[in-house]
């Protein structure tokens, strides 16, 4: 890991979560640490350091005492990946227009690929899709994955649009190792109808998502597993 990085970079590439009244932040590649919430790649290549700082800029490291105390352990990998995953990412300007870009034309795709008009089967065109969003100034909240939106931006599109979603039901075990990431992409990405941690330390969950986002949900949890997550 490149504990290289200059001062600057420290400041301005961060991940930050606030719990119980106190801040913890890690230095990061903040492209790397976008990937990251999406599976595609390791946690050792996002971080540009080995330290959870309890003030970046001042260089002030949080103790083992309160990692223990707020994320119930001290372990470096564990602490970093709760605020990658749960925190808010600090990105410089150009990183979040980007950003935005792109999520706001993930949602337009995602509703034109799992939504229908259920009069007539056909899935909504993407300009007709952009145009209710702007006509219920529905807005995306960009601390959120777009899945986890999903689902309350199609009710706030109902009034607008007759709109219907198909869902699909997958059955999943993931091995122990893999379990801590997948855990968390899993919960963001779908709705766990039920799961059970298995003698071996595998965990196996039923989970439900639209129907188009099967294949992308899939694929990361493959990625994350090394293709050794078990799918029916």
């Amino acid at each position: 890991m490149a504990g290289e990085s200059s001062h600057d970079k420290l400041k301005l590439n961060l991940a930050r979560i606030k719990k119980f009244g106190k801040t913890f932040e890690i230095s990061v590649d903040p492209d790397k640490a976008l990937q990251y919430k999406k599976g595609e790649v390791e946690l050792h290549d996002v971080l540009m350091a080995d330290e959870i700082f309890a003030d970046a800029h001042k260089g002030q490291i949080a103790s083992s005492s309160e990692l223990e105390e707020v994320f119930g352990t001290s372990v470096f990998e564990k602490v970093a990946h709760e605020i990658l995953m749960k925190g808010e990412i600090q990105l410089t300007s150009g990183h979040r227009s980007a950003e935005r870009d792109q999520k706001f034309k993930k949602l337009v795709h995602m509703i034109n690929q799992n939504a229908c008009d259920p009069k007539t089967g056909f899935p909504h065109p993407v300009t007709r899709i952009e145009l209710a969003l702007e006509q219920g100034k529905i807005n995306l909240d960009y601390n959120k994955t777009v899945e986890e939106q999903f689902d309350e931006i199609i009710s706030k599109l109902r009034p607008i649009i007759p709109i219907s979603i198909e869902k699909k039901k997958l059955i999943m075990t993931v091995p122990g190792q893999f379990t801590g990431k997948a855990y968390g992409y899993v919960k963001q990405n779908s709705t766990i109808l039920k799961d059970d941690w298995l003698g071996d330390g595998s965990w196996k969950a039923t989970v439900e998502l639209p129907a188009g986002m099967v294949q992308d949900f899939i694929d990361a949890l493959n990625g994350m597993t090394q293709g050794q997550v078990s799918v029916e």
